[in-house]
């Protein structure tokens, strides 16, 4: 059985920096991913508001800008599932980290930084739909709509920051949200006020069914005061109605809020000792990755301080 220091399962922006965190306070660190590092970033067309980047920059690239940090430590990075963590008494708290493939792993402190998953839509033909009209990412698939009609659901930033991509590329972008007003930034709800004939915004609406064959070519929304429907013509439908987290291997041990995310306290312990997390995981206010990164440093600071106790 392979055995660490510390593991972190996750490699977006706050594990990648509890990694190196850990790794530079001499631990013997795993980082355990079972996709490509870089997280929820990487489907991010351009991030505007991370300090340090005036211009913005591109997701791909402050992801590829992380990695490249942590690649000159000697981090142990596998390529894995963790199916499921399992605490033992030996000499104090042990984890064992049941995995989808090879050796299990055993640790004294573990953070979980793995993130969330977006939301469904809801409606039944979703799962039809899914890769034939149906995407959740728009740097990821917005390519293939190229001079089309497209809508996007959602009122957060991530819709109106999508929404404002897509729009350099579509034909029009349909942007449909079930209450008048926006929860995202006042400043791309500005850019995208200006530019009507490419951005119309379909508002106090929600997805009532989609249709069309062999691929989406409909989207009926229905007025969510009125009950009046309306047809939308389109290709595609991107959807960004927040997440869920991606903590299923989690133990039940873990308090979990309403909405499933892994409870902490401020300095990233759960009520587990020795098991940390860090990033959209948690249950929190904000989530972005300037919030994630601190979560990272945070969890890895918190598991240093103790595993010092433990030896003490």
């Amino acid at each position: 059985m392979l055995q660490f220091d510390a593991v972190v399962i996750g490699s977006g922006p706050a594990g990648l920096n509890a990694a190196l965190y850990l790794v530079r306070a001499g631990l013997r660190t795993a980082l355990i991913e079972k996709n490509s590092a870089g997280g929820q970033v990487l489907s991010t067309s351009e991030i505007e508001n991370y300090l340090g980047f005036p211009k913005g920059v591109k997701g791909w690239e402050l992801a590829d800008l992380f990695s490249a940090h942590v690649a000159e430590y000697p981090v142990e990075h596998i390529r894995n599932e963790v199916l499921k963590i399992e605490t033992q008494e030996e000499n104090g708290p042990m984890h064992i980290l049941h995995m989808q493939e090879g050796e299990d792993i055993k640790t004294r402190t573990v953070i979980i930084a793995t993130g969330a998953v977006s939301r469904p839509l809801g409606v039944k033909e979703e799962e039809h739909y899914k890769g034939k009209g149906v995407s959740y990412c728009a740097l990821c698939d917005g390519n293939f709509y190229r001079g089309l009609d497209v809508a996007i659901v959602g009122g957060g930033n991530a819709a109106l920051e999508e929404a404002l991509y897509l729009s350099r590329i579509v034909n029009k972008v349909y942007l449909i949200h079930r209450r008048e007003g926006f929860r995202g930034a006042q400043i791309y709800l500005d850019k995208i006020r200006a530019v009507p004939e490419k951005i119309e915004l379909v508002t106090s609406a929600v997805v009532d069914s989609l249709a069309g064959e062999p691929t989406l070519k409909k989207v009926v929304v229905r007025n969510v005061v009125t009950g009046e429907k309306r047809e939308l013509a389109v290709e595609g439908i991107f959807v960004y109605i927040g997440h869920v987290p991606n903590v299923q291997f989690a133990p039940e041990a873990l308090e979990r809020n309403e909405q499933g995310f892994l409870v902490t306290d401020q300095e990233m312990q759960t009520a587990v000792p020795g098991i940390f997390v860090a990033g959209d995981s948690r249950a929190k206010l904000c989530r972005q990755v300037c919030t994630a990164v601190g979560d990272g440093a945070v969890a890895a600071s918190s598991a240093i301080r103790y595993l010092e106790q433990l030896n003490a």
